[in-house]
């Protein structure tokens, strides 16, 4: 009988840990991968966030265990919005989002002890409503954003200054579970 294949998570991310769970899922380990996230010259969203997923992954690279890793972009066009690390930055980030539809993009990759590295991408669309200053003033004071992609994290307040999002929530929340089910499934994960 093969022992069942173990999981480790490369990402600090409580979110993700607390998604995965949803799969049923426990990391063995949490081994938070630290690459250069700077995008390259031109390169398009959808490439730079597949492309830091598979890095995150191959950085944490482990013979014993299958790594998980993921990254989500936030995309204003071909725009690719910082992850808010200052209140000037966040508040930037969400007048531009105001009344606008943007993509997240999320992006995942399981690298199998063997090797072998499979990836996923979901693309959510949202749209903000047109938000007032007071209303921008409010979630900054709130904290939320910080170290969050385009300045926001839809599992907290601002979800209820979202008007509509078109795809999957839990990979605007940073891990998207069809994707990263059918991942873990492939590798040959007993999930539900």
């Amino acid at each position: 009988m093969s022992t069942p294949p173990t999981l480790v998570l490369a990402s600090a991310s409580p979110r993700r840990r607390e998604l995965l769970a949803r799969l049923g899922v426990e990391p063995a380990q949490v081994v938070p991968a630290d690459i250069d996230e700077t995008p390259e010259p031109r390169e398009i969203p959808r490439n730079y966030a597949v492309r830091v997923a598979r890095e995150k992954a191959l950085a944490a690279a482990s013979q014993q265990h299958h790594v998980l890793a993921g990254d989500t972009v936030v995309a204003l066009g071909r725009r690719i919005l910082p992850k808010a690390d200052d209140e000037a930055t966040a508040r930037r980030c969400l007048e531009l989002l105001s009344g606008r539809r943007h993509r997240v993009l999320s992006a995942i990759a399981l690298r199998s002890p063997d090797g072998t590295l499979r990836e996923r991408l979901s693309e959510t669309i949202v749209r903000f409503k047109n938000l007032s200053r007071t209303e921008i003033d409010a979630y900054l004071d709130g904290g939320e954003w910080h170290g969050k992609a385009g300045g926001y994290a839809i599992q907290g307040s601002a979800e209820g200054l979202i008007a509509w999002i078109g795809g999957s929530h839990s990979g605007v929340v940073g891990l998207p579970l069809f994707e990263t089910r059918a991942l873990l499934k492939a590798a040959g994960f007993a999930l539900g």
